[in-house]
């Protein structure tokens, strides 16, 4: 039985790989990148690991076997079906977010898109947001570098991811340079004739001094299986400033697995605001490395799981300089037979002098039957820091609801204006006001 299993593990990560190869082999930018070379080195690494279990510690709350059972089909960009409506707009008010980038199935869309319509604001001459293969020539070698970073892989889905990169969505902000407008980053995974995998990827360079706001959106046409499989890069240089707003949306059969890896330099700062409510199977992968002193790094997090989902969110954060601040707050709300799962690691290492690390896991749970794992965790071996942690899981107080209903209020309301206060504490943080106010609509109905 055992000997089957592994086999099947085996045999369906090599599938997959084969589809990137062939999609790789389309690809005309390989020479430009050196993507042929990146492709293989993560291929390699894909074939010689493992599909993860219950069994592997980093997974032992995410049970991955149902997704060996669905046979995904790696396709080409599908656009013909698409069309932006409110259901797929992550606000009603488009004059919120007016700079838009759509990726379907992992394929940039500019028909799609409105980066580049004449009636929007004027933008910066040297700003680039768009797809790799039309990336300015005096940009290529920066993202070159960049790139190369995933050679040496560590986590087979950042490598599956890799194998299979023929376009990433591109936004490269230059020195000392302030865009006004947030950038929304759209991945629309379309269906096709087969359960449908896309990998898209994101690469984000904020050269020194630069301020930059970004929306990065999933989200599924259709509730049909799909498996969604999302690298972004974030590079933040000395002395600039990204505010990172991540939204992952998708349709309630489609399993996500995302991958955030970040790296600030000196005196910069970095913001993400990570809010995850679609997917039967949600993980989010949220890495932030410190590479100068002074950094200030904020994650803020809500995950929302109902019915019998589940939503998984690992974080680290790895302080290697003197003077860096952390502040990060992750709250869950779990109803029904849903769970949701928070490991957050914060390393302190110990030329990591005067590091001020902060970090608190708040949960609420909705139903006798949902479920939360939580595990905030601090390793230090600095010795003059000043760090802490916490975590606490509540339901819904009988008093609260009763006080509410005195006033008049229905049981329905009453639970409504609890649950939204309690989402409304990280949602009330996000730079765009609209997309909140969507965001807090979207808890209420599924509470």
């Amino acid at each position: 039985m055992m000997n089957t299993q592994v086999a099947s593990r085996e045999m369906f990560l090599t599938d997959l790989v084969n589809q990137c190869s062939k999609l790789g082999a389309a690809n005309n930018e390989s020479s430009a990148y050196g993507l042929q070379d990146l492709r293989d080195a993560a291929t390699q690494y894909v074939l010689s690991s493992s599909f993860p279990t219950v069994r592997d510690e980093e997974w032992r709350f995410t049970d991955l076997s149902s997704v060996l059972q669905i046979p995904f089909h790696i396709p080409q960009s599908n656009q013909s079906q698409v069309k932006l409506t409110d259901i797929i707009m992550p606000v009603k008010n488009r004059d919120d977010l007016p700079l838009r980038l759509v990726f379907v199935n992992g394929f940039y869309a500019p028909d799609l898109s409105t980066v580049n319509l004449p009636n929007l604001p004027n933008l910066p001459l040297d700003f680039y947001a768009g797809n790799l293969s039309n990336v300015p020539e005096k940009y290529q070698g920066r993202i070159s570098d960049v790139l190369s970073k995933h050679r040496q892989q560590t986590e087979v889905f950042t490598a599956l991811n890799t194998a299979g990169l023929a376009d990433s969505a591109v936004v490269f902000v230059p020195a000392n340079m302030s865009i006004d407008l947030p950038i929304h980053l759209l991945f629309l995974t379309a269906p096709g004739a087969s359960p449908t995998m896309s990998q898209p990827h994101c690469l984000v360079i904020a050269e020194p001094g630069s301020n930059v706001t970004l929306v990065e959106d999933y989200a599924t046409i259709g509730n049909v299986p799909a498996f969604t499989n999302a690298v972004t890069d974030v590079v933040v240089g000395e002395n600039a400033t990204v505010n990172h707003v991540r939204l992952q949306r998708e349709g309630g059969e489609v399993v996500h697995i995302g991958k955030s890896a970040i790296e600030q330099s000196r005196n910069s700062r970095y913001t993400c605001h990570a809010i995850s409510l679609g997917g039967k199977i949600s993980r989010h992968n949220l890495e932030v490395f410190q590479r100068g002193e002074a950094t200030e790094t904020t994650l803020n997090g809500l995950s929302v799981a109902f019915g019998e989902q589940l939503a998984d969110t690992h974080s680290l954060i790895d302080f290697n300089h003197p003077h860096g601040t952390s502040r990060q707050l992750h709250k869950c709300i779990v109803g029904n037979k849903a769970r949701a799962v928070f490991n957050g690691k914060v390393f302190v290492r110990k030329a990591a002098q005067l590091t001020d690390a902060g970090q608190l896991s708040r949960n609420l749970l909705l139903s006798p039957r949902a479920r939360v794992d939580t595990k905030p965790q601090l390793e230090i071996v600095a010795d003059n820091v000043k760090c802490s942690h916490g975590a606490t899981v509540s339901q819904l107080e009988d008093d609260e609801l009763f006080y509410l209903q005195s006033r008049g209020l229905d049981l329905e309301r009453s639970r409504y204006l609890l649950i939204d206060a309690f989402a409304a504490e990280i949602l009330n943080l996000l730079p765009i006001v609209g997309v909140a106010k969507m965001l807090s609509t979207c808890v209420a109905i599924q509470g």
